[in-house]
């Protein structure tokens, strides 16, 4: 057989039509065409929207919100706020960035994106290069073991925040504290001040084993009460289960070798940064992470859910929250010869402007019971016997096991009487009998005083619970009298970089404790401690030998420039100063007990909401046609005016009369009045 046959052969199999060809690709879309909305508004009619429709009622169209570029834009930008500190304006973000971040919601809605795929990578932060070259097998291993989750996964996580949050926020309960918006551990210091007074029992509960054992399943059973989107569902229940939980085993396995690399790097003296590395956070602000109290130190962790996981964790204890309303309802027994609580459970207090003052009743007392909870902690005050707050322990104790399916041992909700104090976020409640004058108003307007007995609900802050947290960080030797140690982190830092330092960490310090009764001897001990700790680091510095020679050079603040006594060649201070050449050196706040600002008592409103929600809720409320007729009618019925026929009828006077010749109200009641003085001469 000759070879022509089979190349003719061959050409007829290759010119027959290919049916099973690919499907073209789709057209490439241009990111700018679909940037058409503002995302600071699209979120807004997103919270209105929830918060006018009943709070029973789930959510079901998210998918649109979630394939919306604006938002995801706006994710990019806080996430990268997060990694490198400055938020990027919208203008500024590249041509490349946006196709990287169409790509990524692409993925997401269509269901093609995995959690912690790193292997697979969308988008990349702007610290981290390109990888272009040629990467060892030792180099990719180590990437795909790290501890740290790739860039996109925070965007993802940014993006479903946004859209969850005003979702899940018309339904937590007024007594929920932690991790959300306008709220947060003052708030709660501020409701224990005005709210708990009167109270004797307090239960004290820890419900952190709750949170770090809580199942994938309690989760998601929680999420679809208030969620009806397959999409936003499957991509929570696949960020709640799967490779993070993995991670953390293999964290735990490797913990010898962390340890090994952390005692060489204690070793050296001084760390340089890689090139692209994040600057880490100032050393001030790491101090004040270090003093964050018991109930605000932990934060919940759930899978590859990230900052999403503090939301999941108010909303699965949010059905806690709700029970113990009802209970608190239920639990009230108004008496008629009580000084306080005489109505209904939520009247407001005997005296707002002195709410922690409650006056001396006799034997019989109205029944009352308040609830608050900070993340994974509660607290909840009882006017009442103690068997009492035995049963609501015990109704507690079972409704955690029946609900989470962990049973609570009486250790973690304690009974404790107020004589004995109770430490609440780094603050010991307690109370002092004090006889005040005092004085009121008869109705013929004569003034009475008399001398009256009560308790004084008092909250300051924990002095011993400082000085541990001081010693922890090195600052201090000893319990009963502590001995200042040299701040040696400081130590490669000059004079004016480590005072602005230690003032911004004691401006913080000062606001913590604003609310506290002991603010003044709390923030001068903080005060005295700092500045004996430097003038130590200083003396070790300028070879000055004793803390008194470094006073005496540079003064009780420690603003006066030091120098080492040999160098004596050096120019003065003031010269460098002058040319700009150094910093100018700030002195150490706080030196003195009359700078520091007194206890905050601003009266706070018993029954308080967040600014953001009053303002949604006016915003509701003036859009119901219904309720704006009614307020028209009620300012004509007053006599008022609006200010819109204010300023149709200045227009209408300017257009008629002209500039000169008008005249305000205020102006026409002055000329009215003048007239009628001057008719009867």
């Amino acid at each position: 057989m000759s070879l022509r046959p089979n190349i003719k052969h061959l050409t007829r199999i290759r010119s027959l039509p290919h049916h099973h060809h690919r499907a073209p690709p789709p057209p490439r879309q241009d990111p700018y065409t679909l940037l058409k909305e503002d995302p600071i508004q699209v979120i807004s009619e997103l919270w209105v929207r929830t918060f006018s429709s009943p709070s029973n009622k789930p959510i079901t169209n998210l998918t649109g919100f979630l394939s919306k570029l604006d938002l995801w834009v706006l994710a990019y930008q806080r996430t990268v706020a997060h990694v490198t500190g400055s938020f990027p304006a919208r203008n500024a973000i590249h041509s490349p960035t946006l196709s990287h971040l169409l790509s990524l919601r692409n993925a997401v809605v269509q269901g093609h994106f995995n959690w912690n795929m790193k292997t697979q990578i969308f988008i990349r932060s702007p610290n981290e290069r390109p990888i272009t070259q040629f990467t060892s097998k030792r180099k990719i291993q180590s990437i795909l073991s790290s501890n740290t989750p790739p860039f996109q996964d925070r965007v993802v996580q940014e993006v479903l925040l946004m859209i969850l949050e005003p979702v899940f926020e018309p339904k937590f309960s007024s007594k929920s504290h932690a991790f959300r918006p306008g709220r947060n551990a003052h708030t709660v210091i501020r409701t224990i001040r005005s709210n708990f007074a009167g109270y004797l029992w307090f239960i004290k509960g820890d419900l952190s084993g709750i949170l770090d054992n809580i199942g994938a399943n309690v989760v998601m059973g929680c999420v679809e009460k208030g969620v009806r989107d397959r999409k936003v569902l499957s991509l929570i229940k696949s960020a709640l289960g799967g490779p993070e939980r993995n991670r953390v085993q293999r964290g735990e396995d490797c913990e010898k070798k962390v340890k090994r690399k952390v005692k060489k790097r204690n070793s050296t003296r001084k760390r340089i940064l890689n090139e692209n590395e994040p600057k880490p956070d100032p050393y001030w602000l790491r101090i004040f992470f270090d003093f964050a109290p018991e109930e605000a130190a932990k934060v919940p962790n759930y899978g590859n859910c990230g900052i999403l996981s503090p939301m999941f964790a108010n909303l699965c204890l949010n059905e806690l929250d709700h029970m113990m309303e009802e209970r608190i309802v239920a639990f009230f027994r108004p008496c008629r010869f009580d000084s306080i609580w005489k109505d209904s459970v939520n009247d407001g207090c005997h005296n707002p402007s002195w709410p922690e003052f409650v006056p001396a009743s006799g034997r019989e007392k109205t029944r009352k019971m308040d609830y608050i909870r900070f993340g994974g902690h509660f607290l909840i005050g009882i006017r009442g016997p103690r068997e009492d707050a035995v049963e609501i322990r015990k109704d507690i104790i079972e409704f955690c096991d029946g609900k989470y399916g962990l049973r609570l041992d009486n250790t973690k909700v304690e009974i404790e009487h107020i004589s004995r104090g109770i430490q609440f976020l780094d603050h010991i409640i307690c109370r002092r009998v004090i006889r005040p004058t005092l004085r009121y108003t008869a109705t013929g307007g004569k003034i009475f005083s008399e001398r009256g007995v009560g308790t004084l609900l008092s909250v300051t802050a924990s002095l011993q619970q400082c000085i541990r947290q001081f010693r922890q960080l090195k600052f201090v030797k000893g319990d009963r009298d502590p001995e200042p140690l040299p701040c040696t982190p400081m130590l490669y830092s000059g004079q004016a970089h480590t005072n602005s330092q230690m003032n911004k960490f004691l401006e913080t310090m000062a606001d913590w404790y604003r609310y506290a009764d002991n603010r003044k001897k709390i923030v001068g001990f903080c005060a005295y401690v700092v500045r004996s700790s430097l003038a130590k680091l200083y003396a070790a510095r300028y070879r000055l030998k004793s803390r008194a020679k470094v006073y005496k050079i540079a003064s009780r603040d420690l603003s006066g420039p030091l120098r080492e006594s040999s160098n004596n060649a050096a120019p003065e201070y003031s010269d460098l100063l002058r040319m700009g050449l150094v910093d100018a050196i700030e002195g150490v706040q706080f030196s003195h007990t009359s700078s520091i600002p007194s206890c905050d008592y601003t009266p706070f409103p018993r029954n308080w909401v967040p600014n953001h929600e009053r303002v949604l809720r006016e915003y509701i409320r003036l859009q119901d046609p219904k309720f704006f007729c009614e307020l028209h009618r009620s300012i004509k019925r007053r006599g008022l005016s609006l200010p819109q026929d204010e300023i149709s009828d200045i227009v209408w006077d300017y257009k008629t009369l002209g500039v000169r010749s008008y005249m305000s109200n205020s102006e026409k009641e002055t000329k009215n009045a003048s007239e009628e003085v001057m008719l009867p001469l």
